[in-house]
This record gives C-alpha cells, sequence and structure tokens, in this order.
C-alpha cells in the first residue's frame, strides 16, 4: 500500500460517499473501482468502475455505507484525493479534488500528474 499509515488514501464528501452507496445499493454492487489510465489531452484520465468482487490489491476506503476501492497502480496517483458528487442546472457527476494534478484540459476530464510520480 502507498502512503501513509492509518491514513486512507481517499476521502469522500458526505454527498460523495450518499451517491456511491445509492449506485451500490441500486445495483447490488461491492463498491466502486477508482483508477487512473493514459488518455485524454492532457495525458491522464480518471476511471471509475462497478465492483462486483474486492480485490486484495486494492485499497478499501469505507465511509457511510459508500465502499472505493484504488486499484493498486493508481493509488500513489490518487493519494490525499477528496470525491465530491456535484449537482447542478447542466450537469451532475462525481469531482476529484486531487492535490497531485498539476494540470487539466479546459473540460476537466483529462488531468496530468507530476512527472516525479511516473506518469508520462
Amino acid at each position: 500500500m502507498f502512503g501513509i499509515p492509518g491514513k486512507q488514501a481517499v476521502s469522500m464528501t458526505d454527498a460523495a460517499a450518499s451517491q456511491i452507496a445509492k449506485l451500490m445499493d441500486k445495483g447490488g454492487h461491492k463498491g466502486l473501482r477508482i483508477g487512473v489510465k493514459k488518455g485524454g489531452c492532457a495525458g491522464m484520465e480518471y476511471t471509475m468502475d462497478y465492483v462486483d468482487e474486492i480485490d486484495q490489491n486494492d485499497e478499501v476506503v469505507e465511509q457511510d455505507g459508500a465502499r472505493v476501492m484504488i486499484a493498486p497502480m493508481a493509488q500513489m496517483f490518487l493519494f490525499g484525493t477528496e470525491i465530491d458528487y456535484e449537482v447542478s442546472l447542466l450537469e451532475s457527476g462525481f469531482k476529484f479534488r486531487n492535490p497531485n494534478v498539476v494540470d487539466a484540459c479546459g473540460c476537466g476530464e483529462s488531468i496530468k500528474f507530476d512527472e516525479s510520480l511516473g506518469a508520462e
């Protein structure tokens, strides 16, 4: 596991935890797996997938009935991230407040990490 002993890799706002718990209940899933992959105009993109089985190498974060798993290769990129769920007149969705991001594209879907983290 990457990070500080006793500190969770990511945190969730109450709105995010509530939305994730609803998605888990609705689909009978064990949670959401969060990761990163190469792509987008800034170089990397977040991924979110339903999980029906927890991988032993995942970092598991639970809060108020919500469960997210951090894929092993994403743990160093997501450490310290706050997951939020925002609803506005035009859109609703998960937002990531990640202290490791050094740049993002205009649409907010693609991000760039400090090269020292190994994201080239």
